[in-house]
This record gives structure tokens, sequence and C-alpha cells, in this order.
């Protein structure tokens, strides 16, 4: 997951000042150095570091502890608010237009993970009460409007794409066309990429935004390539001028810079993040939970929203009057297991939870749960509502099942 080399970083560096009743200038100096090169080795650009560690100086030097905290949580919670900054400040939201459609347009390289993310994208918009139309707007790369268009079908979100055309000026005209007529409020442009930067690539996304107008044109960028995504993203800001980005591929091995760079760079916003290969593994982007969640502290309230979101009302109040008449089966545990695997995968929830940074990095097979739900799918109903019954002839069927 990124960010874990720096975090376990930042957390042994509170560790050391537990203790002290007071941060010294040598304290602080000494803190300061292993901070920097902290972020420097999670790929953070130079510049940015620089101005980092001058800020949390200036704020934490000579600086008494508060009668509630210890040295090292003083200081954390000094770097927490500039990483706070760092990340944007606070959450950026998508700008609807009081008279839809609202279109974004999605730009970025090859391989940075457009048309998965556009499906994502639109999957958290409906979710919110949006009616989403996805375009085909790549006309160069072999198999891209198909990819768009399997995507489109496993979340049962209409697509549009126009394989005759090769003006993508047109085929967004005409999708526009077909957005008011079905009354999509939300269009999203799945646009082009290319390897590298290059002026055909910027002069067609030029046409596009000239002549549709979209009201949001957002950054896709992999998180994996390091400073290279805040190059790219530097980049496409100056020529085409974007509003936002998305980060892709956080759950990667990959130190986490572009995130803490990107933002400070380019004046432009990190609007969402995409946490996994499921389509339903992206997010809003919350600087304040990013950064608690960098410096161990969990994140609580992205835990609830996920379970709010995950779980059935209905299947709650009714796991609850059967807990209190102890009542409950593998039937029961079976509906749990599935309403729990909505909310991603079991490593990543617990990395949310505050403290278990502690234990270090915790992995969980998430295979062993798909093979719990098969042992319990092939036992029979009475097996399910009475484990008690199962002896070693009904134990080997299930196995051989």
């Amino acid at each position: 997951m990124a960010f874990e080399g720096l975090s376990s970083k930042l957390q042994e560096i509170t560790r050391k000042l537990k203790g002290k009743v007071r941060i010294t200038e040598s304290d602080l100096k000494d803190m300061l150095r292993e901070v920097k090169l902290a972020l420097l080795e999670a790929d953070v650009n130079y510049l940015i570091v620089k101005e980092f560690i001058n800020l949390v100086q200036e704020k934490a030097l000579g600086q008494d502890v508060l009668k509630s905290l210890t040295p090292g949580q003083q200081v954390i919670k000094i770097v927490k608010d500039e990483l706070v900054e760092l990340l944007g400040g606070q959450e950026s939201k998508i700008n609807f237009t009081p008279n839809p459609p609202t279109v974004i347009m999605l730009v970025g390289l090859q391989g940075s993970g457009k048309t998965t993310t556009a499906g994502k994208l639109a999957n958290l918009l409906r979710k919110q009460g949006k009616k989403p139309l996805l375009v085909a707007c790549d006309i160069y790369r072999p198999a891209a409007i198909k990819q768009l268009q399997v995507v489109g079908a496993q979340l049962n979100i209409p697509v549009f794409s126009n394989e005759q055309s090769k003006d993508v000026v047109h085929i967004a005209k005409q999708a526009m066309s077909v957005a008011i007529s079905k009354l999509n409020d939300i269009v999203i442009l799945d646009t082009a990429g290319r390897l590298h930067i290059d002026e055909e690539l910027m002069q067609e996304l030029k046409n596009v935004k000239v002549n549709v107008k979209p009201h949001e044109i957002l950054l896709v960028v992999d998180s994996m390539t390091g400073q290279d995504a805040v190059n790219v993203a530097k980049s496409f800001n100056e020529n085409l001028g974007i509003d936002g980005v998305i980060l892709t591929k956080l759950d990667g091995d990959t130190r986490g810079g572009a995130a803490l760079s990107v933002k400070k760079v380019t004046g432009k916003p990190i609007k969402f993040a995409a946490t996994g290969e499921k389509l339903s593994d992206i997010e809003v982007f919350h600087p304040d939970r990013m950064a608690q969640r960098i410096l161990g502290m969990g994140d609580v309230l992205s835990i609830i929203e996920k379970a709010e979101e995950s779980f059935d009302l209905e299947e709650a109040e009714k796991l609850e009057k059967q807990l209190k008449k102890k009542e409950l089966d593998l039937n029961d545990y079976l509906v749990q297991l599935r309403q729990m695997k909505k909310m991603g995968s079991f490593s990543s929830l617990l990395k949310m939870i505050p403290g278990m940074n502690k234990f270090g990095d915790i992995k969980v097979d998430d295979k062993e749960f798909v093979r719990i739900e098969a042992m319990i799918c092939s036992m029979t109903a009475e097996e399910r509502r009475n484990p008690r019954i199962l002896n070693g002839n009904r134990r080997a069927r299930i196995a051989r099942r």
C-alpha cells in the first residue's frame, strides 16, 4: 500500500521523542533530518520537502508541549497539519453544472488507467444519485472502445461509441445529444492517451475542450510512476489546464511521493483516489484522512462510510435481534461475510483502524474468506442452521465439494 515506508519512518521518529518534556532545537534538528530523508525516500519533490521542513521547524521550534500531549504527539500534530496542507487542505468536489449534463473529460498518458477509472468514477457518481453516460473517445488504442463497453456492461452503465468516426470532437458532440435525449446528467469522456506527452495529443484534447466545453478536466495519474507522475501533471496543466487529479494504483507497492507533490506543483487538487482493482475501489480524496493514514492514526470515518454503503439496514436490524436471542447461525455469518467483502480487502480495512500500525504490515489473504464462503455454501440448510450436527462424514462430504 502507498505510504507504508513513509508511514513507518514517521511513526518511528515520534516514538524517539517520547519522555521529553520540551522539544529542544537539537531534538527538532535531528527529527527534521529524519523526516526529510523519509520524504525524499518516498519520492517527494526536493523543493517541496525543503519548504515542508522549514514550515514544520518554524512552528515547532521552542514550543512548549501542550499539557494534554506528549512531545511526540505535539510534533506529529504539527507534521500532520502540514501534511494536510500539502495534500490539498480540504476535500475538493466535482463542480456539477445547474444545467445538466455535467461533462467530465478524463485525460492522461496511456497506461495510467483512464478507461477503468472512467467506469469507477461513473459507478461512484451513480451511487450519489447521478445517471452517467460513458463515452469512448479513444479511437487509437486497439480494443479501447471494447474495453470501455465491457466495463460499462459490468456496471450496467450505458456507453456511447461511434467506431465509424475518427473525429473525436464529433463523437463527443454526438454523445452530448444522446445524453440530453436519455436524461443522463453526467457525461464522462474517456479520451486517448500516448506513451509520452506530444503536440498531437495536446492539440486533440484542446480541440475537445474548445468545442465541448467540459465542466471538469481530470488528469488520471499512475501513482506508481513516482516523480514522473508529477512531471506529467505539470505538463498537462500548463498545456491544457486541468481542474483536478485522480490518483490510480494507490494500493500498489508505491512510495506515494506523487500524492504529496502533485497538488503543490500544479496547484490543482487531488479529487479521487483509486485504491484497488475492483470497479468499486475508488474514493473521494480527503487530505486530512490521508494524512492520518500516513501517520498511523487510522481512518475511522472512511470505515464508517464504507459500512453505511455496504451494509443492509434491514439485515443489520435482523442480526441485532438474533444476537439478543443468541440465535446466530452460519447463514447469518455468510450474510455478514458477503457484506464485509463489499467494503474492500480486509488488509486495507485493518490499516484504517487506529493503532493497528503497531503490529506492522498486517496482510490478510482474502482468498481464505472465499474458501470459507464456499464451505458454507456446500452445506445443507440444516447444517447451516445447526453446525453441531457436522460429524466426520458430513465434513468429508463438504470437503469433497
